[in-house]
């Protein structure tokens, strides 16, 4: 990582989110395409589920993007979320900053797909594109799934399908109900028909009018400095956790923990005990 970092910060990183059936996948795939045709790089992160049963994962998203198998100018990575919530995997970040260091313009990271509370691509990404499909949930759902605040970009995929304009005046009347200063970025919303390559050209566009405007307002900084906050939190917790683990400190911990269980002690004052323990 050390090496990598003078040669990171140059990409777009993309994030695409949405519950599992929207076509994240085929929009993935075309959207590809689109940069490809603009003369860009594009590298892929798709993160698949990991089985509770047998710990395997079908890595399903390479399938649905073998159009681009033999592109040198694309680069797919399958990753298994191995049980981390949010829709990524814990490696993401770290996967992440490979693809950036190594010249790609574009990096895409697509999540498992898990419904309502995917919003942890949101820390991850400089523009997260957020896709619903007709069908998928009534106005009153649209208004109150979390996921939807997360978005830069609302993408209504298969809008060729019945219900596609309903959706995208719930889509239009959530925005106009959110609490966005005069200098907030207004999420557009783009109708697409991925498998038929309908509609990409204008999400690409949209792409490039996002970054533009991270650039100007300053946004991008900011994102990219919390992304940074978030990942070295993380990275203490982890060591601070494998340290608890080691003999000493794991001996400590039981005896805080039985002196809490026995009413001795209180878990706010244990916490403080290990944590000096720890130095």
């Amino acid at each position: 990582m050390a090496a990598l970092a003078p040669y990171a910060g140059n990409a777009h990183v993309v994030g695409l989110t949405g519950s599992p059936g929207v076509g994240k996948s085929t929009t993935t795939s075309a959207l590809v395409k689109e940069l490809r045709a603009e003369g860009k790089r594009v590298g892929i992160l798709a993160v698949d589920p990991s089985s509770p049963f047998s710990g395997g994962a079908l890595l399903g998203d390479r399938v649905r993007m073998g159009d681009h198998a033999l592109d040198e100018g694309v680069y797919i990575r399958s990753m298994a979320s191995r049980g981390h919530l949010g829709g990524l995997a814990w490696t993401t970040p770290q996967a992440l900053r490979v693809l950036d260091a190594a010249g790609f313009d574009v990096v895409l990271v697509e999540t498992v797909g898990v419904g309502q509370s995917e919003v942890e691509v949101a820390g991850l990404a400089d523009t997260t594109v957020v896709l619903v499909a007709p069908g998928m949930g009534d106005g009153i759902q649209a208004a109150k799934a979390g996921i939807l605040e997360i978005a830069d970009i609302f993408v209504v995929n298969k809008a060729d399908r019945e219900g596609a304009d309903q959706t995208r005046r719930d889509l239009r009347g959530m925005i106009n109900l959110s609490d966005r200063g005069p200098d907030s970025w207004k999420p557009p919303i783009v109708s697409t028909v991925a498998r038929a390559g309908t509609g990409l050209d204008d999400l690409a566009a949209r792409l490039t009018e996002h970054r533009t405007w991270l650039d100007e307002s300053g946004e991008l900084v900011r994102r990219r400095t919390k992304r940074a906050r978030d990942e070295i939190e993380a990275i203490a917790l982890t060591a601070l956790r494998s340290r608890w683990g080691q003999v000493g400190h794991s001996a400590d911990l039981d005896a805080l923990a039985a002196a809490v269980a026995a009413g001795e002690s209180d878990p706010y004052a244990a916490a403080d005990r290990l944590l000096q323990a720890l130095g």
